[in-house]
């Protein structure tokens, strides 16, 4: 990914307004759909807080859990091994693949895999890695990675993507009918499905009591992958477990319609033991995530399910795009979640953020995501990563705000400056003009129009 920073990233994303619009007014309308669907339910509120203190008892009893889930799914004849970071997952999935002599393999939707960098590593050893989740296939054919953990190709419009299918699928040029372009995948992924001996997927949740994990799809086409394989291959972060078959309710209530408004996801497939003669394998992968366990101010990010409900109400991510995150997971979660594997590189993520508190409001398993990104700028100023202009910036708004004759004299000189030298602020060194219009300047400060009005006139005990 690009090593520039969210700002440098958002800029270019917002260099196409009409796009940044298409792109904010979508995932509002996602957050509507969310929002209308979930007040039909009186019990959604008992629902979050059910799921947060399911998530909570298991992050508090984790390595218990892990040991249940190991004893069970292998008397189940499943296979499990254990990766403590990127490299050794995708060194296991290669070395299982070339244990049967596999080199082409069918993949779905999987973030843990865009995290670890799989397609890249496999691609490296001559493996061909296909997506079959329609949205990753469209940004694996455009050379990219996802912008969304649930709609990783919503930042594309439909005439891209039929000039994509018609460069690597052959279709006619100029088609964008989305009938047309859906028919087309279908047939061009069901040779893929046929073909590839091994497939893999995530895994949205694993029962320690059974043994047994769940895949979320709308397309079914993780079903379609491992039903045909001979072996299939689950990448799992070791976080994604529950206690209980009983608890999967809950959970499945709680994900789509946080994630697209719908009442269930259309398939949630169950995986508890190989059919006879197929193999499957579970990657239990930790890749920092037994670090941030022990970050108690961030530990409660482990509690994600991947809903994607952060990014569909963010104002920040709206309009200034997932790529612009320069990480696997975007959005409010994203930037809580990378910090902790590479705190110098994504030190950027966590200002990008008007801690405006709506992602909290939408969790659906409750984590304190605004305030867990405001700790996380505490933690990266001390130790050291804030740019030294920010740095600066913050310790003269700081001396400022500590003195009255100080804030009301800055108050003056700003008011004074956009109404007889607008041109001092508006322009290309001000950041915040590069997007926006300035504010027009009021007559006068709220501390003047207070003494002139109300300062004299309080009513006793006021």
């Amino acid at each position: 990914m690009e090593s520039k920073d969210h700002a440098a990233l958002a800029e270019v994303f917002n260099k196409d307004e009409d796009r940044v619009s298409w792109h904010d007014e979508t995932l509002w309308w996602i957050r509507q759909k969310r929002d209308k669907n979930v007040h039909q339910l009186p019990e959604w509120e008992l629902l979050r807080e059910t799921a947060s203190q399911i998530k909570f008892n298991v992050l508090s009893n984790l390595s218990t859990y892990l040991e249940q889930f190991e004893k069970n799914a292998t008397c189940n004849g499943i296979k499990i091994h254990w990766a403590a970071d990127a490299k050794e997952h995708n060194d296991i999935v290669l070395g299982l693949l070339k244990e049967h002599q596999i080199n082409r393999m069918v993949k779905s939707k999987s973030m843990l895999t865009e995290e670890c960098g799989l397609n890249d590593y496999l691609a490296s050893h001559g493996i061909d890695v296909i997506d079959s989740d329609l949205g990753e296939r469209i940004v694996q054919l455009a050379g990219e990675h996802p912008s969304h953990i649930v709609l990783p190709c919503i930042h594309k419009k439909k005439g891209e993507i039929g000039d994509l299918f018609h460069k690597y699928l052959g279709t006619p040029s100029n088609v964008d009918d989305p009938q047309f372009l859906t028919e087309t995948a279908r047939q061009h992924l069901r040779e893929i499905f046929l073909t590839r001996r091994a497939a893999l997927t995530g895994v949205n949740f694993a029962i320690a009591e059974t043994g047994e994990f769940v895949v979320c799809t709308n397309e079914g086409n993780a079903d379609m992958g491992t039903n045909l394989a001979e072996v299939h291959i689950a990448s799992m972060g070791i976080e994604k477990l529950i206690p209980k078959r009983e608890h999967l309710g809950v959970f499945l209530r709680l994900l789509t319609r946080s994630a697209t408004g719908q009442p269930i996801t259309t398939y949630s497939s169950h995986y508890s033991k190989p059919r006879d003669g197929k193999q499957i394998h579970i990657v239990l992968v930790d890749n920092g995530r037994s670090v941030q366990l022990g970050r108690e101010d961030f530990r409660n990010s482990l509690k994600c399910i991947r809903c994607g409900a952060c990014m569909n109400t963010c104002p920040v991510y709206r309009r200034s795009g997932g790529h612009s995150y320069h990480t696997a997971v975007a959005g409010p979660i994203g930037s809580i979640l990378a910090p902790n594997l590479d705190m110098r590189k994504y030190a950027d993520l966590p200002f990008a953020s008007t801690l405006c508190g709506s992602c909290s409001n939408v969790c659906p398993v409750k984590i304190d995501i605004h305030q867990q990104l405001y700790k996380w700028r505490q933690v990266l100023v001390k130790a050291g990563y804030a740019p030294t202009v920010k740095k600066i910036a913050m310790q003269l708004m700081a001396a400022t705000l500590a003195s009255p004759t100080l804030y009301h004299a800055a108050g003056k000189m700003g008011r004074a400056t956009i109404k007889f030298a607008p041109f001092a602020v508006n322009n290309k060194l001000n950041p915040w003009y590069k997007q926006r219009d300035m504010p027009a300047p009021p007559k006068e400060s709220f501390g003047e129009w207070y003494a002139r009005n109300r300062a004299g006139s309080q009513e006793p005990g006021v």
